[in-house]
């Protein structure tokens, strides 16, 4: 066995062998809208639901040399946002609203996605995803290492919007649904081999 100690390590040393590693990864596809009316768009592989009750999710969002992303300044100035779950039919362009713009133009507008009311939130929901979960901001906290630093949000599921042909007594289809997952580096995943297991009584 190898040990390797983050401590020892570069920011980017670091990113790569966890996300290498912890894999794969549920992508959050976020939307969020800033103070002056712009819809951003961008997707999070450190993300994951926390607790069904409350319902509440969180995201992982690395600051960029000392600024936030305009995701995580839009979320703590509105206090909502929309989660999306990646799958196969719009994997392509989440990965392409991953480019840099200037925090005054739309990732949405820029990759040509749908924008469609959300039913809680006052925060745009994208037609392209066949599952959404409204959420208001929960609680937020900073992480910060060496030169670096981390905004932890965690939201409060308000809503669901599940496709109608996805969702069968009170679960969604996720062989229909087809989710995509990131692994390391540019890789990403299929759902692949679906198996069950008895739990234990």
């Amino acid at each position: 066995m190898t040990n390797i100690h983050p401590n020892q390590l570069s920011k980017k040393e670091t990113y790569r062998l966890l996300t290498s590693a912890v894999a794969p990864r549920p992508i959050a596809f976020v939307t969020s809208i800033s103070e002056d009316g712009v819809l951003n768009a961008a997707p999070f592989s450190y993300f994951n639901l926390i607790s069904a009750e409350p319902p509440l999710l969180s995201i992982s969002i690395g600051r960029k040399q000392g600024h936030q992303k305009d995701t995580a300044r839009n979320i703590l100035q509105v206090g909502e946002f929309v989660v999306h779950v990646t799958d196969e039919d719009n994997v392509k362009a989440v990965n392409e609203t991953s480019m840099n713009l200037p925090s005054d133009q739309s990732e949405v507008e820029k990759v040509g996605l749908s924008p469609t009311v959300s039913d809680v939130v006052g925060v745009p929901s994208l037609k392209e995803s066949k599952v959404r979960f409204e959420c208001t901001l929960e609680k937020h906290l900073v992480f910060e290492e060496r030169d670096s630093a981390t905004d932890f949000i965690i939201g409060r599921i308000v809503n669901c919007y599940v496709d109608d042909n996805l969702y069968k007594d009170g679960v969604v289809r996720t062989d229909k649904l087809k989710p995509v997952a990131r692994l390391g580096g540019k890789e990403y995943a299929s759902l692949g081999k679906i198996f069950e297991l008895e739990r234990p009584e």
